[in-house]
Formats: structure tokens, sequence, C-alpha cells
């Protein structure tokens, strides 16, 4: 049941995709600002994971997501997943729940301030210390 609810509700239904069709017809200014955000959002990430020795085979281009290799730390992300929200209080996403080729991998989301992506950050880098 938590995989068919995850997957049900990841998506926004089809009115708000069309009210985001558009924002990008008529907001070009703001998606400028916002793609700027997100793009040093996403470069922050991307350094601090591998900082932290977590592999980075793709580095995400259109999307506010980015899968962490964890193997060298454990191989079951869904136990990882939910040891590091219960130590630390992040929330990741386990690469089994995207399929068998994304276990060994957890989901980092980088739709936050950088501020709490910092936070985040080190309370991981903290809980893979203790590991």
């Amino acid at each position: 049941m938590q995989k068919i609810q995850q997957n049900l509700f990841i998506s926004p239904n089809a009115f708000v995709q069309w009210a985001g069709v558009a924002a990008l017809r008529e907001a070009g200014p703001d998606v400028l600002r916002m793609r700027s955000i997100y793009n040093e959002r996403r470069k922050y990430i991307i350094g601090r994971l591998r900082e932290l020795g977590l592999g980075i085979c793709v580095e995400p281009t259109g999307a506010f997501y980015i899968l962490g290799n964890i193997k060298s730390f454990s191989q079951d992300s869904y136990q990882t997943a939910f040891d590091i929200l219960k130590r630390v209080h992040v929330g990741v996403a386990p690469g089994i729940d995207f399929g068998r080729n994304c276990e060994g991998y957890l989901r980092f989301c980088y739709a936050n301030s950088l501020e709490n992506i910092r936070e985040g950050m080190d309370r991981l880098a903290r809980y893979l210390q203790e590991r």
C-alpha cells in the first residue's frame, strides 16, 4: 500500500499541468530566476553527496531529484532510508522503490531552500560518520 500511495500522489493532476504550461509560456523572467536557483541547489547537493562518498552516476539536468550510490555503506536502500529518517530526521527515498536497478541508491530531492539542503547534508554527514 505504501508503494501504491507514493506513486499515486507523485505528480500533479491534469488541470495543474495545464496551469504549468501557461506559467511556462507567460512567466519567462520568473522561470529563468527559478532555473538559476534550482541549478545552484543542484550543484551544491551534487558536490556534497560526492564529498560524502555517495557516487553520482548521472547528474540531473531536468528534474530536482538525484540518485546517490550508497553501496559502499549499505546494500539495503529501504532500511537505510528509514534509518536515516529515524536517526537524523532527513527524508530520502529508497532506490528500490524505483525498481531493482536502483537498489543500492537513495533518491535525494533539492526542491527546498539551500539552507535546508545544507542542514540535511550536514545531518547526513553525521549519520555516515557514525556508521
